[in-house]
């Protein structure tokens, strides 16, 4: 008998019908419509990271409270048991819906055009109002201006405000205003300098929007920063910001961990949920420890089709991580170079936090950015808060990869600034020069940011430090590199040939766990001979080779160079 057809799972599904019309794998998050009717506010800011599930969440109120909606979406969720809730709110109000994330233009002239077109979509969606008879003459022009994808900014700042009371007169009921990435327009704004220009044009935007609009029942809106008040709120006196830090709603943005169990065992995946913990677990918001839903989602539809894939970062697709590098760059050395390291080590750092933050602010000091870091999802909360003093830890598996990645890249673009120092370097690594070789490599080493692996359940420790070399190495483009290569009876950690000197190096790497630097070295060099990885460099017709066993234990590292060089016989 074949295996009953599983729904499937809703990659990029961000439309609640969609969802449930199209028989997708649905995690309950309609709860989050009963607490937000009775923990009510007029305009509630929802602040998450990307990739949490705000818009299916926007699309899910949309639905549920817009005049006309298929009510049979609702059954059996949550929600559902509320019947009076039902009866009272569900599909008895218009609903405008509109998202700013495609307000992302590279100039101030083009950000506006784009809002207008997207208040252009949202006016088209009720062209009935064309045909009001309860609608003037005047009222209906008005409308028509709505379409025009060339409005100026002061129209664009009145549009919604203006089809709120358009939608109030046609129904004889307030509006749901639902406005997604609100914060979008900002970020690019600030990304592409005009900034100021852009934050002027929102605070006219949602002061009309939000705070003279007396046709709105209510307003939810969603972002992943909580924007400073005074940067665009200005005077806006109802709003309830609902952030990470908030135990209010706190499970429904993300997966709880009985929500991943139930969706593993639906889906025969149970043996992955260690994995799934270790990567794609660890956030906090409010009481509630959460899921990254999209990277879960991700990679249990990978396992479907290939049980046996490691877990993936899929975050770096969704975010260009410049935090973290401005994160690096700011950490140089001292205290932040430290608690950098003490993160990626798997440690917490005890930070204050500024929740509220203009765009303008977010770089302007470390301090500054260890708050952006935490609000965007980089760092999460650890044990219990004291006022603004918060224990940020790196969540997982993922992001700790994003670290290190970061930090690896942020130290090769540093390598190559620095060409006199790493040409040293090199000149005695070619020369056989064992102690030149170690003092450069440990000047480097107490530079750079150290990656200790201690986070991970089988520890590869050596691997940084190869990082390290292949890094100096690449500054030398007329040297073949190569880095895991199979010679002799195993796997070089490098492999070097200088092909018009005809020398060729070889290069092990060795973390002593107890620190015996001159042992790990020994050891590595016997590795090189044992398993005979000069072989390959000879076969590629290099005359001499040279062993180096290096080791190496936090800051510290010792190179040894076997006493004999291989000299190929003429």
């Amino acid at each position: 008998m074949s295996e009953t057809r599983k729904k499937m799972i809703p990659i990029g599904i961000e439309d609640f019908a969609e969802m449930r019309k199209e028989d997708f794998y649905y995690i309950d998050k309609t709860g989050l419509i009963k607490d937000l009717l009775q923990n009510w506010g007029k305009v509630n800011l929802f602040t998450r990271p990307r990739r949490f599930g705000k818009s299916l969440n926007m699309s899910m109120l949309q639905h549920f409270f817009e005049k006309g909606t298929d009510q049979g979406i609702f059954d059996g969720l949550e929600i559902s048991k509320e019947t009076g809730l039902c009866e009272k709110y569900m599909g008895k109000f218009p609903v405008i819906s509109v998202s700013l994330k495609g307000v992302s233009a590279g100039n101030y002239e083009a950000a506006c055009k784009m809002a207008a077109g997207i208040v252009r979509e949202a006016a088209m969606e009720h062209l009935y109002l064309l045909e009001s008879g309860k609608l003037e003459k005047q009222e209906k022009e008005v409308f028509q201006t709505m379409l025009d994808i060339q409005m100026q900014e002061q129209a664009i700042c009145d549009s919604l405000r203006v089809l709120c009371s358009l939608l109030q007169k046609h129904y004889n009921e307030k509006v749901v205003l639902l406005i997604d990435e609100y914060d979008v327009p900002l970020a690019k704004a600030f990304e592409h300098g005009y900034y100021d220009k852009m934050a002027l044009f929102a605070q006219n935007m949602f002061s009309q929007w939000l705070k003279t609009n007396h046709s709105l029942q209510f307003a939810v809106l969603t972002g992943c920063l909580r924007v400073a008040k005074e940067s665009i709120f200005t005077g806006l006196n109802n709003l309830k910001v609902l952030s990470i830090t908030d135990v209010r709603f706190d499970e429904y943005f993300g997966f709880t961990d009985r929500e991943v169990n139930e969706l593993l065992g639906y889906y025969g995946l149970e043996g992955a949920y260690a994995d799934i913990k270790d990567w794609y677990d660890g956030y906090r918001f409010g009481d509630a420890h959460i899921y990254c839903p999209w990277d879960v989602l991700n990679y249990c539809d990978l396992l479907r089709a290939d049980p046996g894939a490691p877990p993936q970062d899929y975050w770096s697709n969704t975010s260009g991580n410049d935090v973290i590098r401005h994160f690096i760059k700011h950490a140089g050395r001292g205290t932040t170079k430290q608690e950098l390291e003490r993160l990626v080590a798997g440690e917490a750092v005890r930070k204050k936090v500024r929740r509220e933050l203009t765009y303008r602010d977010l770089y302007s000091s470390v301090e500054n950015i260890w708050s952006v870091l935490f609000t965007t999802g980089y760092l999460t909360q650890q044990g219990e808060a004291e006022g603004d003093v918060f224990s940020l830890a790196i969540p997982n598996m993922e992001i700790r990869k994003i670290f290190t990645e970061q930090i690896m890249e942020y130290f090769n673009e540093a390598v190559k600034k620095d060409g006199a120092s790493v040409e040293q370097f090199c000149e005695a690594l070619q020369k056989g020069d064992a102690l030149g070789v170690q003092e450069h490599l440990g000047r480097y080493l107490k530079k750079a940011v150290s990656i200790r692996d201690t986070f991970v359940k089988k520890p590869m420790k050596e691997n940084y430090y190869h990082g390290v070399l292949m890094g100096l190495l690449a500054y030398k483009e007329a040297w073949a590199v190569r880095s895991n290569q199979e010679s002799g009876t195993g796997y070089s950690d490098i492999l070097i040939e200088l092909e018009e000197e005809e020398i060729g190096i070889v290069i092990e790497v060795k973390y002593p766990d107890g620190g015996d630097l001159e042992k790990g070295c020994q050891e590595a060099l016997r590795q090189i001979e044992e398993r005979e990885y000069a072989q390959q460099l000879l076969d590629d017709g290099m005359q001499v080779v040279l062993k180096y066993g290096v080791a190496c234990y936090k800051k510290r590292c010792r190179v040894m160079a076997a006493d004999d060089r291989y000299v190929c016989p003429q």
